[in-house]
C-alpha cells in the first residue's frame, strides 16, 4: 500500500527501551519547527482501540489464546489506520507512533512462535503491507529493558512473560531491521536520552528532507 501525502514514523523496540520517550521528544521537536504531528500510539489511538489495549494488557487475561491476542492487536490496528493514521497522512501531517506492525511480528511471531506466513497474512489483511516511511528500533538487552519497568514500577501482561519470551522478541526485532535496513535504523537504547534524542532527529530530519526534493 503506497503511503499518502505525510510522513509515517514508528518507534518500536522490547519493553522498557524508551521509545514512547522518544517518540513524545520527537512530536515536541517536530511541532517546535513547524511540523503537524500526530502522536500517537499502539494498540490505541482511537476509542476502540484503546478498549481493546485494555483488555489486551490486563494481568486478569493471562489466559488469553495467542491467535486470540494477535486477532484483537490487528483489529485495533484496522481502526487505527482507518480513523486517524491514513487520514492524518493525507492531510501531509506527520504521524509519529509507539509501535505498528512490526510489534506483532516480533512478538507474536518471535515472541509466541505463530507461524510468520500466518502472522504477515493476518497483516496482509488488516494493513494490505502498509508500512512506515521510517521505524527507529532502540536496542536494548531484555533484562535491561524489564530492569527499568521494574524501577517505574510498571507492570502488564506482556511484562510477565518470561525472559526467554523478551529476549526472542528483541531477536525478532533485530531480524527484521537485517531484512529491511532501508526503512528500519537501529539505535543502541542503553545510551543517554538526550544522545538517543540527536540521533533520531538526524535521521528523521534527513528522510523528510529526501522526501521533500523527491517532491
Amino acid at each position: 500500500m503506497e503511503i499518502p501525502g505525510g510522513f509515517f514514523i514508528s518507534f518500536e523496540g522490547i519493553e522498557g527501551c524508551g521509545k514512547t520517550t522518544q517518540a513524545r521528544i520527537l512530536a515536541d521537536s517536530l511541532s517546535a519547527a513547524g511540523y503537524e504531528v500526530v502522536l500517537t500510539r499502539e494498540p490505541g489511538g482511537t476509542v476502540i482501540g484503546d478498549r481493546i489495549r485494555d483488555i489486551l494488557l490486563d494481568l486478569c487475561h493471562g489466559g488469553m489464546a495467542d491467535l486470540t491476542e494477535i486477532l484483537l492487536y490487528n483489529a485495533a490496528r484496522v481502526q487505527h489506520l482507518a480513523e486517524l493514521v491514513m487520514p492524518s497522512l493525507a492531510l501531509g501531517r506527520v504521524v509519529i507512533t509507539d509501535r505498528f506492525t512490526d510489534s506483532t511480528v516480533a512478538y507474536q511471531g518471535y515472541g509466541r512462535g505463530i507461524d510468520l506466513s500466518v502472522v504477515m497474512g493476518i497483516d496482509g489483511l488488516a494493513t494490505k503491507s502498509f508500512r512506515p516511511h521510517l521505524t527507529v528500533l532502540l536496542d536494548l538487552p531484555a533484562e535491561g529493558g524489564l530492569g527499568r519497568n521494574r524501577e517505574a514500577r510498571k507492570v502488564d501482561r506482556l511484562e510477565l512473560e518470561h525472559l526467554d519470551f523478551h529476549r526472542r522478541v528483541r531477536e525478532g526485532f533485530l531480524r527484521i531491521a537485517r531484512a529491511e535496513p532501508w526503512r528500519v535504523e537501529v539505535m543502541d537504547a542503553s545510551r543517554p536520552v538526550s544522545v538517543i534524542k540527536d540521533e533520531v532527529w538526524g535521521a528523521v530530519t534527513g528522510r523528510l528532507q529526501t522526501l521533500k526534493g523527491r517532491g
